[in-house]
């Protein structure tokens, strides 16, 4: 796939943002997946003063060489590319919708066409965690300075061309134009006379909870409850179609799962309050966190502690994946996420507020009314 890459000179010193909501997104993927704001800060101080030389763009790589003081770094963003059947499945929808394709070919990317390819299970902008840096400079933050003015840079080259998401997920325009046009052997008369067939209907959310259904009072049959389950089953066969796992792996998270998401039924199911707590919280990786420590690679706490101390905050104790300040605990989480947790009258910690990859962040969530269910 070398033979696809482009090169682009470097950006001159000046001030400038993304200001596409595409290239937006880009950068939040970049902050969402950063456990330190200050190398994010850095690296925009670098982008804007020109210290990113050339640029090339290739399938599932971004390189540059960044210069710093007196050195320079060889510096590597990558970005999966799309399988060969991924591909299929967005190019077939982008052939279903000209205005998708002639906007861009106008140098536009529609929100639409990034929502029909993620309907599709396509990722085309990155999420959390998708922007892989590699860098030669003996920082460890992830993504270090460097890493970080190649990706604001790399924000104002797509603001300009979305077609180099594509590129980086690895096809150039020529092959998405040819793959997403009518089949060649077809006259363009016949094509253009052929009658327009009917849009699909949309597809249902596979994270919504379907509702109940209704049944009739039945003797001895309590049918409010009947109906929760149905719902019940019909959300789990959605997400084993979305994503090919069940959302529980036993009976017991099942019953967890089940309370967490019907308040209703925990009389009957009696689960741990905490463990339903943790799910709200997090899931099956939630539950994981509340209930099993573990000892996280050695890079995941140091750049853990340059963020604690970036941020100024009182000193923990650690244990394992455990970090403790006074009456507030954060645990990390083998999904990249810091799990607040605070504890309680009873001295038992309970899960508070949402999980977030900057320990900072999270910590915060461990404040009082930051509970959930």
């Amino acid at each position: 796939m070398t033979d696809l890459a482009r090169g682009f000179p470097a950006f001159p010193r000046g001030t400038r943002r993304a200001r596409t909501w595409w290239g937006r997104a880009w950068l939040r993927a970049l902050e969402d997946t950063s456990l330190d704001s200050a190398p994010l800060r850095q690296g925009r101080r670098y982008a804007h003063a020109g210290l990113v030389d050339t640029i090339t763009v290739s399938p599932g790589r971004l390189h540059a060489l960044v210069h710093d003081g007196d050195e320079a770094h060889h510096t590597t963003v990558r970005l999966a590319p799309l399988t060969d059947a991924e591909w299929d499945r967005f190019l077939a929808r982008l052939a279903r919708k000209a205005a998708h394709l002639a906007a861009l070919l106008d140098h536009e990317l529609p929100r639409d066409l990034v929502d029909v390819a993620a309907d599709a299970g396509v990722p085309l902008l990155p999420g959390i965690g998708d922007l892989d840096p590699e860098c030669t400079c003996p920082g460890w933050e992830l993504p270090c300075r460097h890493a970080a003015a190649l990706c604001h840079q790399a924000a104002w080259l797509l603001d300009a061309d979305p077609w180099l998401l594509l590129l980086l997920r690895g096809r150039d325009r020529d092959q998405v134009v040819t793959g997403a046009r009518p089949d060649a052997d077809t006259p363009a008369v016949t094509a253009y006379a052929t009658p327009v067939a009917d849009l699909p209907d949309d597809r249902p959310d596979p994270t919504a909870t379907p509702d109940p259904p209704a049944f009739d009072p039945a003797p001895g049959l309590d049918v409010t409850v009947l109906g929760l389950l149905v719902a019940d089953a019909a959300a789990k066969a959605r997400a084993l179609l979305a994503t090919g796992h069940w959302p529980a792996a036993d009976d017991r998270q099942d019953r967890v799962r089940l309370a967490a998401a019907h308040p209703e039924l925990r009389d009957r199911l009696r689960p741990d309050p905490r463990a339903v707590r943790a799910w709200q919280q997090g899931g099956a990786t939630g539950l994981d966190v509340l209930e099993h420590p573990w000892t996280p690679p050695e890079a995941d706490t140091n750049r853990a502690r340059a963020a604690w101390h970036g941020h100024d905050l009182p000193a923990p104790a650690v244990r394992r994946n455990h970090w403790t300040v006074r009456d507030r605990q954060l645990r990390y989480g083998p999904d990249g996420r810091w799990y607040p947790y605070r504890r309680h009258p009873d001295g038992r910690w309970w899960p508070t507020g949402d999980p977030h990859p900057n320990p900072a962040t999270a910590l915060a969530r461990t404040e009082p009314g930051a509970e959930r269910g």
